[in-house]
C-alpha cells in the first residue's frame, strides 16, 4: 500500500572508502528497481573486488519500500548488513542497493568496530551521490466525443496531469500521466459526465 506520492532514491551509482586499523571498506551504492538487478550488481562488484573477504550488502525495493533484505556474508550477525540497511532508512531512500567490500588489515574490529566502519562506509556512498525525489505517476485514456474537447482540456490543466498523446475526431481520446494524489479526483470529474470513459492504462514509478 502506498502511503504518499513520491519516493526518495539516489540519483546515479556511486562509491565510498572507510579505513579502520588496516581494514579497508568500498562501498558500492545502486539504483534497483528489481532483484535480478541485485545479482547482476553483486556479481559485477565480485569480479572487481576479487581480492575482498566480505560482500556484505541491504537492500530496499519499491515506493512503498516493501521488499527488504540484509546479508552478512560470514561477518557475525547484525554486524554489516544491519548498519547498511541503517544508512539506506536514515536517507529515507528506496529503489537502493549498497555493496561493502572488506579488505582485511591484520588487526580485528571487534563488534563495534565492524558495526562502525560498515554504517561509515554506506554512509560514504550515499554521501558522494544525491537523493532525488520521484513521483508516483498513473497513466489513463479518456474517450470522448469531440463536443467535450474544452470539458477534458480544462480539467487536465486543473489537476496538472500531462497529454502523452491525443487524437482528435468523432470518436477522440487523449492518454495523460497524472500525480497518484489527484488521479481518483480527475477520473471520477470525467465519469460523472456520461458521454466520456475513463481506462487505466498503468502506474508509472
Amino acid at each position: 500500500m502506498l502511503f504518499d506520492n513520491s519516493y526518495n532514491q539516489l540519483k546515479k551509482p556511486s562509491t565510498g572508502i572507510y579505513k579502520e586499523k588496516g581494514s579497508k571498506f568500498i562501498s558500492y551504492a545502486f539504483i534497483v528497481k528489481d532483484k535480478n538487478e541485485i545479482n547482476y550488481y553483486l556479481n559485477q562488484v565480485k569480479k572487481k573486488e576479487h581480492g575482498a573477504r566480505h560482500f556484505c550488502y541491504a537492500y530496499i525495493l519499491n515506493p512503498d519500500k516493501s521488499v527488504i533484505k540484509v546479508n552478512d556474508d560470514g561477518e557475525p550477525s547484525s554486524t554489516a548488513g544491519r548498519p547498511i540497511l541503517g544508512q539506506i532508512n536514515s536517507n529515507n531512500l528506496t529503489n537502493t542497493l549498497i555493496i561493502v567490500v572488506r579488505y582485511f588489515g591484520g588487526i580485528k574490529l571487534g563488534i563495534s568496530g565492524l558495526i562502525r566502519s560498515y554504517k561509515n562506509a554506506a554512509y560514504n556512498s550515499i554521501k558522494n551521490n544525491k537523493i532525488i525525489s520521484l513521483e508516483i505517476k498513473e497513466i489513463y485514456t479518456v474517450k470522448y466525443n469531440y463536443n467535450d474537447i474544452d470539458f477534458i482540456m480544462k480539467n487536465i490543466k486543473k489537476y496538472d496531469a500531462k497529454i502523452i498523446s491525443q487524437e482528435n475526431n468523432i470518436n477522440s481520446e487523449i492518454t495523460y500521466s497524472i500525480s497518484i494524489n489527484k488521479a481518483d479526483i480527475l477520473k471520477k470529474i470525467f465519469l460523472d459526465n456520461h458521454k466520456i470513459n475513463v481506462e487505466f492504462i498503468k502506474i508509472i514509478k
